[in-house]
């Protein structure tokens, strides 16, 4: 059964890139296989704070990164500054800074938007991508555009276009909506008081909530065009929790129908957390991916 590891076990390395200074937990063996995982919104790299023990103690280097704007890496000024090209790049960087042409890649969230964007523009430098609980990009885009159920539940993305308001909002009475918003769309118990005072702590950062909004921002009005060729040329594991309130669980399947070679894990009791609610299913389920 999963152990929660003490957190001084991890190691804190800093990554520039053209001015953004980006922060990372590691762990693991320095020749290991590299794996990067990448969190979502409005999180930091203690998403994975349940994967990155067991995955580094059978052999990987991980690399839980703080994108950009988030808890204590850089907090670029332009809504431009949040564009996929820039995330990708800030992907690639860290692996070229660890001399890996190829490496692993595992996003969440915001972070499997990202992790799906690496695999589309630059598949020659993955090995392999595990994605949880978010579409393909053009089956988002698709679903979000054609079907009123998935409008409905990414109603916020519209809100998040708004000046201002969407950071008063969340920021208000120490960040009710924020910790109301994580807890009211897990399981009972998920989110310990701890771990609500961690997010506390990471977005009281200066300019962190609006940096975190501007990836939806950045979204709408710097979209990159999808590559000619839609299809993930890299072997894939998609995981998904089935009681996800944000995202309807038939895109993950139709996700599938976009790539080479893709494996679909369906959660029927996990919410849109998947790798905080079920960490050893997770933690097995990745391993035996990675390492395969």
């Amino acid at each position: 059964m999963f152990s929660m590891p003490h957190l001084s076990r991890f190691e804190n390395q800093w990554f520039d890139r053209d001015g953004v200074r980006l922060h990372a937990v590691t762990a693991g063996p320095k020749d290991g296989p590299l794996l990067i995982l990448l969190h979502g919104f409005p999180e930091f790299w203690y998403s994975w704070r349940k994967q990155i023990g067991p995955l580094a103690e059978t052999g990987f280097r991980v690399v839980a990164l703080d994108q950009r704007g988030y808890n204590v890496s850089s907090k670029p000024p332009n809504v431009a500054d949040y564009s996929l090209d820039n995330l990708v790049a800030d992907v690639v960087y860290i692996a070229g800074r660890l001399g890996r042409d190829r490496f692993h890649l595992a996003g969440h969230d915001w972070g499997a938007a990202v992790a799906w964007a690496t695999a589309l523009l630059i598949p020659e430098r993955l090995h392999k991508l595990a994605i949880l609980n978010v579409p393909h990009p053009a089956v988002f885009l698709r679903t979000l555009h054609t079907n009123p159920r998935q409008m409905r539940r990414s109603w916020y993305i519209g809100f998040f276009q708004l000046p201002r308001l969407p950071e008063s909002g969340f920021s208000a009475s120490n960040f009710a909506a924020g910790i109301k918003s994580l807890v009211a769309s897990s399981r009972p118990g998920t989110f310990t008081s701890e771990d609500l005072e961690q997010y506390r702590r990471a977005w009281s950062n200066p300019g962190t909530v609006t940096a975190m909004i501007n990836w939806y921002r950045a979204f709408f009005r710097n979209r990159p065009a999808l590559p000619a060729d839609p299809k993930i040329h890299v072997p894939t594991h998609i995981l998904w929790g089935k009681r996800d309130m944000f995202l309807l669980p038939e895109m993950a399947r139709q996700s599938v129908d976009l790539c080479d070679a893709a494996e679909l894990t369906y959660f029927p009791e996990a919410t849109h957390w998947l790798q905080h609610e079920e960490p050893d299913a997770v933690n097995a389920a990745l391993i035996e991916h990675f390492r395969a």
